[in-house]
């Protein structure tokens, strides 16, 4: 096989392997955003998602960036909670519709048996907070995938967080 066709063979396998099947990330985002407004009821530009991984897995918090935005936040709390009762029974179409089938993560989350995915939700202030726990490694390695993915997904939309109990000196 030539150097030029192998060039393109493995180019084209990683735009194919690629979340969405794009390589360019502004191009995945704006496909995101676009898919986004399928799945979520709330305003992306009004909020921001934040990943926190944990060692357990990691929390998954979106809010409002107006703190008095009560509409954006009740959208929040709605679809986080519907969100957790999908994933729940195994349901993980949404992220599949807006990130595409081949995200990160996504197929362990999604094989992962009753009790080895916990699945939780809590309101906080402006928004909600879903927490993904495991005591299965390759579980909480998939939750940590699936959160790197959306970070790039998501673009200017998502911040990482921090887990201040992941260190030993507190």
């Amino acid at each position: 096989m030539s150097r030029e066709i192998l060039l393109s063979t493995v180019i084209l396998a990683a735009t194919a392997a690629s979340p969405v099947g794009l390589a360019d990330d502004a191009s995945r985002q704006e496909l995101v955003r676009e898919r986004s407004a399928d799945v979520m009821p709330f305003d992306l530009k009004a909020t921001t998602h934040v990943f926190i991984k944990t060692q357990s897995g990691g929390v998954q918090r979106v809010v409002a960036k107006e703190a008095s935005d009560a509409e954006q936040t009740q959208l929040i709390r709605t679809h986080l909670k519907n969100l957790v009762a999908r994933f729940r029974r195994g349901d993980f179409s949404g992220p599949a519709h807006v990130h595409g089938t081949g995200m990160p993560g996504l197929a362990a989350l999604k094989a992962a048996t009753p009790g080895e995915l916990r699945i939780n939700y809590h309101d906080v202030a402006a928004g909600g907070e879903v927490e993904y726990a495991s005591d299965r490694p390759k579980v909480v390695d998939a939750v940590h995938q699936w959160f790197d993915a959306q970070l790039v997904d998501h673009g200017p939309d998502a911040v990482p967080g921090h887990d201040h109990s992941m260190h030993s000196d507190h």
